[in-house]
């Protein structure tokens, strides 16, 4: 793939209101209009480019939302609140009562517990699968199915999807592919590859700092419109909404996604190698070990590698605590939920942020009690990282 991306978002070139180098915060939740025909015009959806209410749009907004359109190759993008928010829009927005839903097994937690119990109440199904079995995923479709969803990369066990595969069968069946992207921004681009809808968690990588909470819509204008209507938009009407100087914050951070991308890719890599050596369980996609390796070379953007999260089977859960409080203790990173910071973050899924999935069916996808899933910081001295680590293992005996 070239390189498109980065340099999409290197042209973006915004001017403040005063002709300040970056663009001004718009910090009002309410617009004023010279007329009231234009407040008219503005909430049937009639002017493009005036602002009545931050709900529905503002500057800021506007802005963060053209350069993430600009980095997955989307005609536009809304950014949401949340991860979260953005997620439960699109499939709201999609389904209706006694519709179906083919998703991957192996997704974040928030989103299996929102598919698996929340939309009962819509009588909205679910069938969770290895997305990795096209198969398998064609025989899930029903006349009801109103999606495919996916992770590029999954949360945690960091399955690849065959995302061109996928979308040849979505558009197959006329039914959209939707892709969570938050584990590879920059590395993959899945609309290039034929997904319609790219799904973010900005919180992450993409804002980089773990000090907020947002997320993004990547799609047609058409569907971003429908998410804003003012009758009938999910997004407008479940009011999910980003704060003006959050996506200021986010814009400014996104400057050096890919200087960071690439060091978070080179460290993981560097440790992925080292600890497989050891003869260690590790998953890392950038092994030719791992199953989905040569898929996702054929779908990456080499230049900003296979990505900053890896895991390691530590043997049980009680290996895995000890470790990481030893870590922690060693100042080698955080004992802490998400990913994408400057410090490495761990975490056992299984008891964290996959703890929504019923213990049984962890144990079928192969999410082990002793899974530690590291986000790879931006170390410098990678070398010294991984020596500290392996001291830390070895006192524990888990090496």
């Amino acid at each position: 793939m070239s390189d498109n991306a980065s340099n999409n978002l290197q042209d973006l070139q915004y001017f403040g209101e005063y002709g300040g180098v970056n663009p001004s915060i718009s910090d009002s939740s309410t617009y004023t209009f010279v007329s009231a025909k234009t407040m008219i015009d503005t909430f049937e959806g009639n002017t493009e480019g005036c602002y009545l209410y931050s709900r529905h749009s503002s500057p800021s907004n506007l802005h963060l939302g053209e350069a993430l359109a600009a980095i997955e190759g989307t005609e536009t993008a809304n950014v949401t609140a949340s991860g979260m928010g953005a997620i439960t829009a699109v499939i709201l927005q999609l389904c209706d009562t006694d519709d179906h839903i083919v998703s991957s097994r192996t997704i974040y937690g928030g989103t299996y517990a929102f598919m698996k119990n929340f939309l009962k109440k819509f009588r909205i199904g679910t069938t969770f699968l290895d997305i990795t079995d096209i198969q398998a995923v064609e025989n899930a479709i029903t006349p009801k199915t109103k999606m495919i969803y996916c992770e590029s990369v999954s949360n945690p066990l960091l399955e690849v999807a065959n995302i061109k595969a996928l979308s040849q069968l979505a558009k197959k069946h006329s039914i959209p592919l939707v892709v969570d992207n938050t584990f590879s921004p920059l590395t993959i681009a899945p609309a290039k590859l034929g997904a319609d809808i790219v799904i973010h968690s900005l919180t992450k990588f993409i804002n980089g700092t773990s000090d907020c909470v947002a997320g993004v819509i990547c799609g047609t204008t058409e569907f971003c419109l429908a998410l804003k209507d003012v009758n009938s938009g999910a997004g407008m009407l479940l009011g999910s909404t980003l704060d003006s100087l959050r996506a200021s914050s986010i814009l400014k951070n996104m400057r050096t996604l890919h200087l960071r991308i690439q060091k978070h890719s080179e460290n993981a890599l560097f440790l992925a190698k080292k600890f497989e050596e050891d003869g260690l369980r590790v998953v890392y996609p950038g092994l030719e070990s791992h199953s989905g390796h040569e898929i996702l070379k054929e779908q990456m953007n080499i230049q900003f590698g296979f990505g900053g999260l890896l895991t390691i089977d530590a043997g049980s859960l009680e290996n895995a605590n000890a470790l990481m409080e030893m870590m922690q203790a060693q100042k080698l990173g955080y004992l802490a939920v998400s990913l994408g910071f400057y410090k490495t973050l761990f975490s056992a899924p299984g008891t964290s942020t996959s703890s929504e999935i019923p213990m049984e069916e962890q144990i079928i996808m192969g999410l082990g009690d002793g899974l530690i899933r590291f986000s790879i910081g931006l170390d410098n001295d990678i070398q010294r990282t991984y020596e500290m680590m392996k001291s830390c293992m070895t006192k524990l005996e888990i090496l």
